[in-house]
């Protein structure tokens, strides 16, 4: 399968994963059927993810790396959603996602032989999620348990591609959010005692050092 077909392939299915991942954050917290059938109005998630698609097919071609890597996008999508909405990361997304992408990333290092990186991204997971235990230790009211548990999830994935990885999309999480707090205040959008939820900006810091990983990695 060529390149621009997989990534073809991948954007058509990335625009019903962004549907359905926008059902669900529109339906969250999952207790009844009261809730709004879209968190956003469409097509933006969904175009959104179909795009995130295509990169991360681009990124991964045909490798095995590249269900688990689509698995994180669409799982990113969601908690995205939902963290900017709710403030919010819910564990019923995060801890399975986490075993999943475990899955996911030991059947691509069994079919490459490539152990090593799975053992590395098992300890980044670790890495990452004892740094931001710490963290919440430090500084309960900025940062919570649930980003805790998103950043093993992602210490997960970006472990898998190198410590260098790792280092970089931790840094750039706090970077993104030190933006966006500045872009929002200029725009009056938020005061200076304003909260805004990390999780976003900790995937997006995770997604600029995937689509990175090559040239940081040398």
């Amino acid at each position: 399968m060529t390149a621009a077909l997989t990534a073809f392939l991948t954007g058509v299915l990335g625009l019903g994963i962004g549907h359905l991942a926008n059902r669900m954050a529109g339906r969250f917290p999952w207790s009844d059927d009261d809730g709004r059938a879209l968190a956003v109005r469409p097509p933006v998630v969904e175009l959104g993810t179909a795009l995130l698609f295509v990169l991360v097919a681009l990124r991964f071609e045909s490798s095995w790396e590249l269900p688990a890597f689509l698995f994180l996008a669409g799982a990113g999508v969601l908690l995205a959603v939902i963290d900017r909405q709710h403030k919010l990361l819910p564990d019923r997304v995060t801890l399975p996602s986490i075993g999943i992408g475990a899955l996911l990333l030991a059947v691509a290092a069994v079919t490459t032989g490539n152990g090593a990186a799975l053992l590395r991204a098992v300890l980044g997971a670790v890495v990452l999620y004892v740094v931001f235990v710490v963290l919440v230790l430090i500084s309960p009211r900025s940062i919570g348990m649930g980003d805790a548990k998103l950043a093993a999830l992602l210490g997960l994935y970006l472990g898998w591609l190198g410590w260098g990885v790792l280092l970089v999309g931790a840094a750039a999480g706090f970077a993104v959010q030190a933006v966006l707090a500045l872009v929002l205040l200029a725009s009056r959008r938020i005061g200076l005692r304003g909260e805004l939820p990390f999780g976003p900006a900790m995937l997006i810091g995770a997604a600029l050092a995937i689509g990175w990983s090559d040239a940081l990695l040398g």
